[in-house]
Order: structure tokens, then sequence, then C-alpha cells
């Protein structure tokens, strides 16, 4: 028996312990829709067609209880880690002029060496955000 393909990434997650602040860059800086939030544990957002995860690491080390409705397994990561949005090309500009008017510093912008574009800044947990064309990765968009 073989394994079905996976047809995308439905969601992914990034961990930081000051949720707010979480939440006002994702949600009020880059205005992504927050679909849920518990006070201490995690705050979502859609993106497209999938979800970021931002997750409190203290509060996802272990699992929940097995009675729990939804048991989930304990999960995380401490540090940094990285997210990148999918973003056209001629949006990279706004997108970098957007997030410098609210202050954020732009850590890296230049192409990639298949013409690409990406630009990477910090949230206020450190995780490394990009904006990068789709191109980086499939030449068919």
């Amino acid at each position: 028996m073989t394994m079905p393909k996976p047809d995308g990434t439905l969601e992914s997650a990034l961990y930081a312990t000051d949720l707010a602040a979480a939440e006002a860059f994702y949600g009020g800086i880059l205005g992504l829709p927050v679909l849920g939030r518990q006070e201490g544990r995690h705050v979502f957002f859609a993106v497209g067609r999938s979800v970021l995860l931002i997750f409190n690491p203290d509060a996802t080390d272990h699992p929940t209880d097995p009675k729990a409705r939804f048991p989930v397994p304990g999960h995380g990561a401490r540090g940094a880690g990285h997210y990148c949005f999918s973003i056209a090309a001629e949006e990279l500009d706004a997108t970098r002029t957007h997030v410098e008017a609210h202050g954020i510093a732009i850590e890296a912008d230049f192409q990639w060496p298949n013409d690409t574009r990406s630009i990477y800044v910090r949230d206020p947990a450190g995780n490394s955000v990009e904006f990068a064309e789709p191109k980086l990765w499939f030449d068919d968009l």
C-alpha cells in the first residue's frame, strides 16, 4: 500500500510566549483574520486556505488530559522558527513599505538565483517571517 499524496499544508505552527504581541503583529500589522484564541495558550490566523497557529510553548509542552474533548499530544518548540508567506511579485514593494511604516525592520531583501525575491522580517517572538514569490519553489506559478 502506498501513502496517499497530501495536496498542501493545512496548518503550520510558530511559538511565542507573548500571544498579545503575536496577535498585534499577525492580526494587527499583517491583517490576518483571527480564527480562534485561548488566553495563555494560542491564537490562530487564517492565511488564505491554510492556518497559522501561534502557540505559547509553555502551554503545549505537555499533552492534554486523555479524557479531554480534544486530547492533543504535547508538541512545541523553543527558539525562533520560520514562516514564509506566498505573495505576488508586484505586491512585495507595498509589503515592504507597509511593514516599515509599522516600525518593523527589514532583515533582508534580495533576489534568489532564479530571479525570485524574498523579504525577511522578525516577529515580536524573534521568528523569521519571509514574504516570497511562489516561483521561489514552483516555476509554473
